[in-house]
């Protein structure tokens, strides 16, 4: 195989017909002969293409360490630190005024006076949610929604006892004479 001569009428003073080095040798891999190719697998026999262990029969550094402490350059003992996102990742912290709203919005199953009182506080613990990203937006939600159904039943009830007495004093009979 021959170089091919340099364009135009310049001419290379390095350049020759000749190839300046030889072939390589394909049965040559960086100067090294290139292994056969493995036959049946024996399972005794160590696998001559397996890397290297480059810390085989390495000694340990000659420190001392002190009872309780673990030896310079080598991990402490027990379990081995966590890594980040192993695991389940944390929840972010509840709106404590989520908390609120929905315990007075229960509340009021009982008294309906602290419900309407969970039901804005819901409201409120939204917005900051929204701001803050906390959690607990379901529970503002849940107060909301059940601090609002709750003071809809206690204006009904306003309402039908303001509907009874009317009737009963429309309907009463005052003649009764002194």
């Amino acid at each position: 195989m021959t170089n091919p001569p340099p364009p135009g009428n310049w001419t290379d003073p390095t350049w020759s017909a000749q190839p300046s080095s030889p072939a390589p040798d394909p049965t040559l891999v960086a100067g090294q002969p290139v292994p056969p190719q493995p036959g049946p697998v024996d399972s005794y026999a160590p696998d001559p293409y397996a890397p290297a262990d480059p810390y085989a029969g390495a000694q340990p550094p000659a420190t001392q360490a002190m009872p309780g402490y673990a030896t310079p350059g080598y991990a402490p003992t027990g379990y081995p630190p966590q890594y980040p996102g192993y695991g389940y990742p944390q929840p972010p912290k509840t709106n404590g005024l989520a908390i609120a709203a929905f315990v007075l919005a229960l509340i009021g199953f009982t008294s309906c006076i602290t419900a309407p009182i969970g039901a804005i506080l819901g409201h409120v613990a939204q917005k900051q949610i929204r701001l803050s990203g906390e959690g607990g937006a379901g529970m503002a939600k849940a107060a909301i929604i059940v601090g609002w159904i709750l003071t809809g039943f206690l204006v009904l009830v306003i309402l039908f006892y303001a509907a009874a007495i009317i009737y009963a004093i429309t309907t009463s009979d005052n003649t009764s004479s002194y």
